[in-house]
């Protein structure tokens, strides 16, 4: 029987096959662990710092879990699937294109791996061919038609499929009218069955020992479970990557959620009042479509209340975040609902009368969105959802458009995780490089994502931080706390300082948005006259392209907030500088934040120690982890926030750190 000795030790038979490792003792101690835990049907959660090769160290022991695949006679009884999610695209695609072809070519077992995507990325054939039918009556414009023909020709060229696939970028709208739904799909009896690429990506799934999905398709998944029906095959152990994510995504696809945006959006397919376009034109469907007019009126009514009721409480309102918590139910009334489902039932009914099942089914599933849809809104409205915090979320997108969303999120989703995962699964493997807070405490993550059995195991990274690494606490900065302005003033001048040390080839990570926008306007003409490369977070760039952006470019500095303190990885001398403006600290004015520390309050808790500090520690610790990303980089973490030095909880942010040279410097002058 093969062991991971024989595959991952000096001298195995991927290591002959990689470089760029100091040593392979702690992937290897990884391995060993997540093989027992697989074997011994246990939990298990892993720190293994950057540059363990965590990737390896997992999917080694989870291939040769798989040996009794080789021999299996009756799928029911010894097939094994083991699904492995994590929270970036990067992540992915690693795995897929990278790390387990290697593992295919060196472990001598047969297995498949397929990347899992949600039924929504995937074209449907036979709803393009109506698409494209009904174009100039579906269709508001002629640029969303024009996009019908290029995606034809690209669906009789690709192998795989799905919108990530496709050359050009699709809008929504024409997305939405095309891709693959439950509820518009005739299964068997389509005319497309044979070739369609959902189905064909389902039959892989089935067929496959490993898949690989994100955090939102497998959290989406685990929620569909509970109402008795799922998306993915069943599964005997899970591998979370990029763990410290896992409780956030969680309370997204455990929770709810429902946005005037949708509720337009749905409407606006079914019929354009101002073009005469859509779906109930396409069928001659005037009674409905008068009632798509009252219920866009109602729409409007309805999150007009909303707002209403946002300005009469903004006192409660977190005005930066413009989020809004709603502490009893029946704060308006509600008639859009019932119009939705006389909707629905108007539309239901005329489908009964369509003789092609192409058309009678598109309009079954227009039926049961309005329903969906109605039903969160009175679901929310009334509170329905027990141990949950419900909010409004209200604010201006860039086009000025108004955006009003309603909200609900589990107060602890701990519970819920560990009912419908860790007491169904036989083994979840939860790794990342930022777990543990302090030296070694795994006690925040495991209540976070309710874990009371199983085992933990703490690796350092292999890289040398000693000699890579120098962690520069700046004194004499005032407390941003108490006197934020100061703070950021003081901010602004220790950036010029520190920018110029590295000569640029640094990132810039701030905690709060507005701060960062004021920040790249008093740094722009600096910058420019030193001929520094600015890219900003600010600009709207997508984060990817921002990313290759700044790696392309000599003497940059890029701006940063939430997204850009994890998951972001630059190696080499592009970034040899991260300065970090201020604890990570969570603002308590955002509604779920405030309910976890009320309910750890009421609980005779200490919201700050159990829930904030770590919480900080962990940000903290990702965004530090993004300077040293191999064996040859080197540089500084400049941290501007003297509560680092002058509080006791500081120590807790430095001990939690990979052992490095911590120096102290006074304010530049």
């Amino acid at each position: 029987m093969l062991t991971v000795e024989d595959i991952l030790a000096d001298g195995g038979s991927v290591s002959r096959r990689l470089e760029g490792y100091e040593s392979r003792q702690p992937q290897l101690d990884m391995a060993n662990a997540v093989a027992r835990a697989i074997a011994d049907k246990r939990h298990l959660v892993v720190e293994a710092g950057t540059g363990v090769g965590k990737s390896l160290g997992y999917m080694v022991p989870a291939i040769l879990s798989l040996e009794a695949n080789q021999s299996a006679t009756s799928e029911s009884e010894t097939k094994r699937r083991i699904v492995v999610s994590t929270n970036t695209i990067s992540l992915q695609e690693q795995l897929v294109n990278k790390d387990l072809p290697l593992l295919n070519s060196v472990i001598p077992l047969e297995f498949s791996a397929v990347l899992a995507k949600g039924r929504g990325n995937y074209v449907s054939l036979r709803r393009l061919a109506d698409a494209r039918k009904n174009a100039g009556l579906l269709f508001s414009s002629e640029g969303e038609a024009s996009q019908l023909d290029p995606i034809n020709a690209w669906s009789g060229e690709t192998a795989d499929g799905s919108r990530s696939d496709l050359p050009v970028r699709v809008l929504p709208q024409v997305w939405d009218e095309i891709r693959s739904d439950t509820s518009n799909c005739l299964g068997r009896k389509c005319p497309r069955h044979s070739d369609c690429f959902y189905y064909s990506a389902r039959q892989r799934l089935q067929n496959a020992d490993i898949l690989v999905v994100n955090h939102a398709l497998f959290f989406t998944d685990l929620a569909l479970r509970r109402l008795g029906v799922n998306l993915l095959p069943d599964y005997q152990c899970v591998i979370l990557d990029e763990a410290h994510t896992v409780a956030d995504v969680a309370s997204d696809h455990l929770g709810l959620g429902v946005t005037m945006g949708q509720i337009d959006f749905t409407l606006s397919r079914l019929y354009n009042n101002r073009s005469n376009k859509g779906l109930l034109v396409v069928h001659d469907l005037g009674d409905a479509q008068k009632l798509v007019v009252k219920c866009t009126l109602a729409a409007n009514e309805f999150f007009g209340d909303i707002q209403g009721w946002v300005e009469r409480t903004a006192g409660n309102a977190n005005r930066k975040s413009n989020t809004y918590r709603v502490n009893k139910p029946g704060i308006v009334a509600n008639r859009l609902s019932k119009l939705m489902n006389q909707l629905a039932d108007r539309v239901a009914l005329a489908a009964e009368d369509i003789k092609s099942p192409a058309a009678k089914q598109n309009l079954v599933s227009a039926s049961d969105r309005l329903t969906a849809l109605s039903g969160s809104i009175e679901q929310w409205r009334k509170q329905e959802i027990e141990d949950c915090v419900y909010w409004v979320e209200s604010s201006f997108r860039r086009s000025g458009k108004q955006h009003i969303g309603l909200m609900a999120a589990p107060v602890d989703v701990g519970p819920l995780i560990r009912e419908n995962l860790f007491d169904k699964v036989d083994s979840v493997i939860m790794a990342s490089a930022t777990i543990a807070v302090g030296e070694s405490s795994f006690d925040f993550f495991r209540n976070r994502v309710g874990l009371t059995r199983g085992d933990n195991l703490k690796l350092g990274s292999p890289f040398n931080y000693q000699e890579q690494a120098e962690l520069i606490v700046v004194h004499g900065m005032a407390n941003p706390s108490t006197n934020r302005d100061v703070h950021e003033r003081q901010c602004i001048d220790a950036i010029r300082h520190y920018v110029d040390r590295t000569d640029g080839n640094a990132f810039v990570l701030f905690t709060s948005y507005e701060f960062l926008k004021r920040a790249e306007r008093d740094l722009r003409s600096w910058m420019i006259e030193r001929d520094y490369g600015i890219f900003s977070q600010a600009s709207g760039v997508a984060r990817s392209q921002l990313l290759d952006q700044f790696k392309e470019s000599p003497r940059s500095v890029l701006f940063g907030t939430a997204s850009f303190w994890q998951g972001v990885d630059v190696q080499g001398d592009s970034l040899q500088n991260v300065i970090i403006t201020k604890l990570p600290f969570s603002v308590p004015d955002q509604p779920l934040l405030q309910a976890r520390l009320d309910s750890i309050r009421e609980s005779g808790g200490n919201p700050f120690n159990e829930y904030q500090l770590p919480e900080a520690v962990i940000k903290f610790k990702q965004g530090f982890g993004r300077l040293i990303r191999s064996k040859s980089d080197s540089g500084i973490v400049v941290v501007l926030d003297p509560r680092i030095r002058t509080k006791p909880y500081g120590r807790v942010f430095i001990s939690s750190l990979p052992k490095c040279k911590v120096v102290q410097e006074p304010l530049p002058s």
